[in-house]
């Protein structure tokens, strides 16, 4: 049984859920913890509350509605395309406001019109907050995932700078300390002096030295990792410490991520960036125009939608388009394009995916405002 009451307005927004041809699902409360932790991001995962069965397996309260939907979808292997919505309460610890609070949303599962999908989960979360708060200004603040990791990549960094970099994205204050340590590396600290010089020698000298000193310590019974995978990662490691990315990269990467603003502009700017810059963005660029232009066949006022280059959300299964829809500095609405998840999660086939929540605990406040 619920322990805080459902909104007033719930059976409205099923309504405008039904409206718009989603099938409602249902998800256990109680979850494996397992996709949560392996695909949610950081944020989330220090914010779930965890226990174990009897069996030991990890299990979580849910923290989101998105993967358990997903799951349901590939364990019933229901036919594409669908929409799902939900309407339920999750559990999570948060900055403000209640660890257990109801959400609700549409996930929009294998439309190949990407442009066209993405645009209607905009368009979709826009339109029933304005139904539901009418007359309140909001505010949609609109980034791409895949707008970022096409500059990233561009710009000829190694993969493992590039991955760590992709991560980051929508954390602003870990993107600027990793973007200082690339103006100004340093080599990988805590080694021994003999382990930094063999660093710089020939692999098979720094394997061997790795698997006598496990054998010397026993640590070799235990270990995951072989001796050459080991050294694999260390060389790794050192590479990473070791890039430095050249001033007129970094002042561009910089560049790109001060853009902001209106999205009826954005596209231009993008293109003039990318030819200014000398970099290839190529289907990133042209998904971004076509959906700019398949929200304004929606009627959606591009002028009153915000683009902003380093605008992300904390998880890490978005692939492509990133929005939020506020009111006086709250989130009310959220979501993005994930692509990948499905076959992370066991999906035999590639399938497309987009799809938004709503916090209904901040809706309700804005109403009674």
């Amino acid at each position: 049984m619920p322990l805080i009451n459902m909104p007033e307005f719930s059976g409205r927004l099923l309504d405008e859920f039904a409206a718009r041809g989603t099938a409602r699902i249902d998800t256990p409360v109680i979850q494996p913890a397992a996709p949560f932790l392996d695909m949610a991001g950081e944020d989330l995962r220090r914010r779930i509350f965890l226990t174990e069965s009897e069996t030991g397996e990890s299990l979580c309260l849910r923290p989101e509605f998105t993967i358990p939907v997903c799951l349901r979808h590939i364990a019933n292997a229901t036919g594409t395309p669908r929409r799902y919505c939900y309407l339920g309460e999750v559990f999570r610890q948060r900055r403000d406001g209640d660890n257990e609070f109801y959400q609700a949303g549409i996930e929009d599962l294998g439309e190949i019109a990407t442009a066209s999908a993405d645009a209607r989960a905009v368009n979709d979360a826009m339109q029933i907050l304005e139904n539901l708060i009418p007359g309140r200004k909001l505010n949609v603040t609109l980034g791409d995932q895949a707008v970022f990791e096409a500059v990233v990549k561009a710009l000829g960094l190694p993969g493992g700078w590039q991955k760590r970099l992709i991560q980051s994205f929508g954390n602003n204050a870990h993107l600027r300390q990793l973007l200082m340590t690339l103006a100004s590396p340093q080599a990988v600290s805590g080694l021994s002096p003999e382990l930094a010089e063999l660093l710089k020698q020939d692999e098979a000298a720094l394997i061997a030295h790795i698997d006598r000193t496990m054998q010397e310590t026993g640590y070799s019974t235990n270990a995951s990792r072989s001796p050459r995978e080991i050294a694999a990662r260390l060389k790794e490691k050192q590479s990473l410490a070791e890039t430095r990315l050249d001033g007129s990269a970094l002042l561009l990467l910089s560049e790109f991520l001060s853009l902001e603003m209106p999205l009826s502009e954005a596209s231009a700017a993008l293109a003039g960036f990318a030819d200014a810059a000398g970099l290839s963005m190529g289907m990133a660029l042209a998904t971004f125009e076509a959906r700019a232009e398949a929200m304004a066949d929606l009627g959606v006022d591009l002028t009153k939608v915000t683009y902003r280059a380093a605008f992300g959300r904390p998880l890490d299964y978005y692939t492509g388009l990133v929005f939020e829809v506020s009111r006086d500095n709250a989130v009310l609405a959220g979501g993005g394009r994930f692509d990948r998840l499905m076959t992370l999660l066991g999906a035999s086939e590639d399938i497309p995916a987009v799809g938004f929540s709503l916090w209904l605990d901040r809706i309700e406040q804005a109403r009674a405002r």
